[in-house]
């Protein structure tokens, strides 16, 4: 099959037309998590994900996205394939004390009488 047949089956409508370039591009793009602090906050909050092939890029993108209304004062993009992630299915063994570790926790320590705001 020559380009120009090929070029003529896919003007006439064939089941299978080929992805526009830009679209071809953007896919390619890798995955960046954007964690935004506010004005109002201590600490960055994951605001959403967004596709583009490099820091600056997803940092302006970022920018424009997630702080329209001035909200932000600082944010970061992390690659999501940086990011590790524990199982939220397993959350129960995940985050259980190990055995013969509940001091770690003082939920049976008793409150002095002469100390305050302990």
């Amino acid at each position: 099959m020559s380009v120009q047949d090929a070029a003529g089956s896919a003007a006439k409508g064939s089941a299978e037309a080929p992805m526009p370039a830009a679209r071809e591009g953007r896919a390619a793009w890798p995955l960046w998590e954007v964690f935004v602090r506010s004005s109002r906050g201590l600490s960055h909050v994951h605001a959403g994900s967004l596709h583009a092939p490099d820091a600056a890029l997803a940092l302006r993108n970022a920018r424009d996205l997630y702080t329209r209304r001035n909200e932000g004062v600082s944010i970061w993009v992390v690659p999501a394939e940086a990011i590790a992630a524990s199982d939220p299915d397993s959350k129960g063994s995940f985050f259980e004390s190990p055995q013969g570790k509940d001091y770690r926790h003082a939920t049976y320590y008793t409150k002095s009488e002469g100390v305050k705001h302990l």
